[in-house]
């Protein structure tokens, strides 16, 4: 089973339709309880909402260990906070994948550019080595 944890954002869609296409589970995390509102409308309305966990605390509090694919769209300050965690925490092989930011001098493996709202940014993906 693949689990995803991410912060909210509106921009679920692509969480919404692994959860409906390929029967991914996940857990949302923010420490916005408006976010996790939002979040839980878009899952709603993409008839997911049985399939995601929501978590109104803070993403370096969360215990992220179960893992297998993390989603990040937050500040590259909090990229560069959580970047410990997620190397401490998650096993060997799982996946990150951050909109917008990078995280300092680790490398991605990838770096894809998506255009949507008028405008391109990009996307970094990473998959944990070692811990």
């Amino acid at each position: 089973m693949v689990r995803f944890s991410w912060p909210s954002s509106p921009r679920a869609v692509s969480r919404t339709s692994a959860a409906r296409q390929f029967g991914a589970r996940g857990v949302c995390v923010d420490i916005d309880p408006a976010r996790i509102a939002e979040s839980r409308e878009n899952a709603r309305q993409a008839n997911v909402i049985d399939r995601i966990r929501f978590l109104n605390e803070d993403l370096l509090l969360t215990d992220l260990g179960d893992a297998t694919v993390v989603t990040l769209f937050l500040s590259p300050e909090l990229n560069l906070a959580v970047r410990p965690k997620l190397q401490r925490e998650l096993k060997r092989g799982s996946r990150i994948v951050s909109h917008w930011h990078h995280m300092g001098d680790w490398k991605p493996q990838e770096t894809l550019r998506v255009r949507g709202d008028g405008r391109e940014s990009p996307i970094y993906l990473w998959t944990v080595r070692d811990r």
